[in-house]
């Protein structure tokens, strides 16, 4: 008896401990313009849960994610196959003086841009979910650090590539004909559980003008994939994983009221792949004004160049690149409320392939525990080239999604 009481007391302390969090949202879109025979609005229920255990140096951390289409409780031809349940992340993680070190199911976030991220490709992203989101998968990796006077350098290895599904042919954002299957199987050059090595160098400095800095090395699969057709029956398309030396950087300058950014990559490809070396480099500027009733006004300008080198390989259309010589203008409006109401939009305009990209999103929290975001899209696809817009048709929707947090 006296056992058991202890192992109770014990576990009552040790969840007592633990951090709880997380959300639950109603998302609905409704698709004004959209091609025939797709589904008209999407209704989808999302939670997410993260836990958190701390003792001394160590960590634990997890988050389980899960939701539900409503597209997907009715007859057969109308499911869109987005109902589904996923561990993103599940890792242990000490925190020393000078090192950290973690292993285990993980999320990391990279870049300094507004619309893109573009050096942002150490997790994939969720295929299920519309093409405008960013919804990351967890990877299974292990990472070490050391903490110098202002930065940070990191090893990071990255165990496993994997499969990716994708939303059947009724939900807006399949992108195949509905004659073509997606296979879920991932196609790589060597074994899926091949590892990818990262080296990470990011710091700062104390100058007059603040600068952050990052550079990565990468030898491993490429965030970058393609696809290819194969004709069995039935016809379906494959995602294939390719293996490069990859060279990265993203930074942020603040000059006065001005954050400069600027991303850039380069692609050494590993030879006998259908897609040879590229590059990849963005920058953008963001001015605050400051309003005399509190609130901020910035005015954002971005730029993309997305280049391929080998003339016979994959070019920018064949691998669905959206973001290839790209201009982006648009503002963002933040009342600097209790509510953190925030308003940003604009237009992303294609320079090559003429087309046009119009949306605006709104933000705001209601108490400490409620948040609602509303957005509107509109895209104007190319009509010369055979573009990812284009694969979309002329498209247009509104989107409202409302959340609770705890």
């Amino acid at each position: 008896m006296k056992t058991l009481a202890f192992f109770l007391v014990s576990c009552a302390s040790l969840f007592a401990e633990i951090e709880v969090s997380g959300h639950l949202d109603l998302d609905s879109e409704f698709y004004l313009t959209k091609e025939t025979g797709r589904e008209a609005q999407s209704f989808t229920a999302k939670q997410s849960l993260e836990l958190k255990y701390t003792q001394d140096a160590w960590s634990a951390y997890a988050k389980l994610y899960a939701q539900e289409a409503y597209s997907d409780f009715l007859k057969e031809s109308e499911k869109t196959k987005r109902t589904f349940a996923r561990l993103d992340e599940l890792f242990l993680k000490y925190d020393g003086e000078d090192d950290s070190f973690s292993a285990g199911k993980s999320i990391k976030f990279w870049g300094s841009l507004e619309l893109r991220n573009i050096v942002d490709g150490f997790n994939p992203n969720e295929f299920r979910d519309d093409m405008f989101s960013t919804n990351k998968l967890g990877v299974y990796n292990a990472s070490y650090s050391h903490f110098t006077d202002n930065g940070e350098v990191s090893l990071i290895v990255k165990l496993h590539e994997q499969d990716l599904k994708m939303a059947q042919h009724p939900y807006v954002y399949y992108p195949f004909p509905q004659v073509i299957s997606y296979e879920k199987n991932l196609q790589t050059t060597k074994s899926q559980n091949r590892p990818s090595l990262y080296l990470k160098y990011n710091g700062s400095t104390d100058t007059e003008y603040a600068l952050d800095y990052a550079f990565i090395y990468e030898n491993g699969y490429d965030s970058q994939r393609y696809f290819t057709t194969v004709l069995n029956q039935p016809a379906r398309y494959v995602q294939n994983a390719y293996l490069v030396d990859k060279f990265m950087t993203y930074n942020t300058l603040v000059v006065g009221l001005t954050l400069v950014k600027f991303e850039a990559l380069y692609a050494d490809v590993q030879s006998g792949v259908a897609v040879g070396d590229y590059s990849h480099i963005a920058l953008g500027l963001e001015h605050t004004i400051e309003q005399d009733s509190g609130t901020t006004l910035g005015v954002i300008a971005e730029y993309y160049k997305y280049d391929t080198y080998e003339s016979d390989k994959f070019n920018d259309l064949q691998l669905y690149e959206t973001m290839q010589n790209d201009l982006f203008l648009g503002m963002r409006y933040v009342l600097n409320d209790a509510d953190d109401t925030s308003i940003v939009g604009g237009v992303v305009a294609d320079m090559e392939y003429s087309e046009q990209t119009y949306y605006v999103k709104y933000e705001s929290r209601f108490g400490s525990s409620m948040k609602v975001e509303c957005d509107y899209y509109y895209v104007e696809p190319s009509k010369k080239a055979q573009t990812a817009y284009a694969l979309l048709g002329r498209h247009q929707r509104l989107g409202l999604n409302i959340a609770y947090y705890f």
